[in-house]
């Protein structure tokens, strides 16, 4: 595996995407998305006598990824001209709001990560381990409010000084990735600059984000998204697998 060169101690603080960066719960999030807006346009298409088009893996790419959950349905239902109100977050998941379909969606995910667990991509786990050798503090910093859930199932929970979940961010009134307010929180709280931060992210939202905020480095971590438009998003340096960017002392022994 190619190696990408990073001085990891030229930096204050690293702060790591958690779905299809850390854990490979972003297809579980693409299952659960499916599940949720499949079904939902099936029946609308009944109910309104149109053909909405169904919904499709790239629609995940380019109405959800990286975007806080109620901000996905909007996008999404704006895609296909459905216009709903927007409830509140208490709704049940049978509402037909966009608060409703978000919640139903949580359950789908809930529901799938119950069954099938999570394990760290074990590069993202050789890095991290490699981090805290080098006495570099971590954080989290996701859109989703099922990410403490996702760390503990990884039994990561200690590896992260600081946590910034979807549910943390509506509580601070920070707007969701592609603004860069939630990684801008998360340096802070690590007692750093943006400037003196990498940020790590495989949704083009995130690495936009992560532009945005003028993070001394942001890299894309492709795991779908294309390289290409992780580039073209803003991030400085685009690899598939966190394995990369271990120096010569971590590295997997096929690499020394």
């Amino acid at each position: 595996m190619a190696r990408t060169t990073v001085d990891w101690q030229a930096w204050d603080a690293v702060l790591f995407d958690l779905d299809g960066v850390v854990t490979p719960t972003a297809e579980v999030h693409m299952h659960a998305w499916e599940k949720m807006f499949t079904t939902y346009l099936t029946a609308r298409s009944t109910a309104d006598g149109v053909a909405y088009a169904p919904y499709t893996e790239q629609d995940y790419y380019s109405y959800v990824d990286g975007k806080p959950r109620y901000d996905g349905v909007r996008s999404l239902l704006a895609s296909r001209g459905i216009e709903l109100p927007e409830g509140t977050p208490d709704d049940p998941p049978t509402a037909e709001t966009i608060c409703g379909l978000g919640n139903r969606k949580n359950d789908a995910f809930s529901e799938i990560l119950a069954a099938e667990g999570v394990t760290a991509y074990p590069g993202s786990k050789r890095l991290v381990e490699e981090l805290h050798r080098l006495g570099i503090p971590l954080a989290v910093v996701s859109s989703s409010r099922n990410a403490p859930a996702v760390i503990e199932a990884a039994g990561m929970t200690d590896d992260f000084a600081f946590v910034m979940h979807g549910g943390l961010a509506a509580e601070l009134h920070l707007p969701g990735k592609p603004a860069p307010d939630t990684f801008a929180h998360a340096a802070t709280v690590l007692g750093t600059t943006n400037a003196r931060a990498v940020v790590l992210e495989d949704a083009i939202n995130g690495v936009a984000a992560g532009h945005a905020g003028d993070f001394g480095l942001v890299i894309g971590v492709d795991r779908g998204a294309g390289a290409d438009a992780l580039t073209e998003a803003g991030a400085d340096l685009v690899v598939t697998d966190l394995a990369q960017l271990l120096g010569a002392d971590g590295a997997p022994e096929e690499d020394r």
